[in-house]
């Protein structure tokens, strides 16, 4: 069972609930591209980084890997440290190697659904971010 959304949808979602708008786009097969704009000396510039799906594990966290370059994994992390003292924020745990867990099953609504489904996959095309579930029987 497939769950297709497109960047659009994602970012508008991001946006609604963090009041920044984070463009994504396609990056590969389980990578998608995000750009951020920040302040530098009075100026604002855009920032790219790729975030790749590692792996999913039975318990359905799921472990991202993240590459933009110099600076980024200072940004990522102070950007992590805010992200944190969100509700939500319990859910997400930085490793070491510019890796991320996400562990969904802290959240209520996930939680509930991991009860009935597995997540198997998270993958991307130039369209759509798609999310593969297979029902528990």
């Amino acid at each position: 069972m497939q769950f297709r959304l497109t960047y659009q949808e994602i970012s508008d979602l991001i946006e609604r609930k963090a009041g920044r708008s984070l463009p994504l786009m396609y990056g590969g097969p389980h990578t998608v591209r995000i750009s951020y704009d920040v302040n530098v000396l009075f100026k604002s510039t855009s920032v790219g980084l790729d975030l790749t799906v590692d792996h999913i594990d039975d318990a359905g966290n799921i472990f991202l890997a993240y590459d933009g370059g110099m600076g980024i994994d200072y940004m990522v992390k102070m950007a992590l440290s805010q992200a944190k003292k969100q509700p939500g924020g319990d859910m997400i745990e930085l490793l070491s190697d510019n890796r991320i867990m996400l562990q969904l099953s802290k959240n209520a609504q996930a939680g509930t659904l991991f009860d009935y489904v597995t997540l198997k996959d998270i993958s991307f095309d130039e369209q759509f971010a798609i999310v593969d579930f297979v029902p528990k029987l």
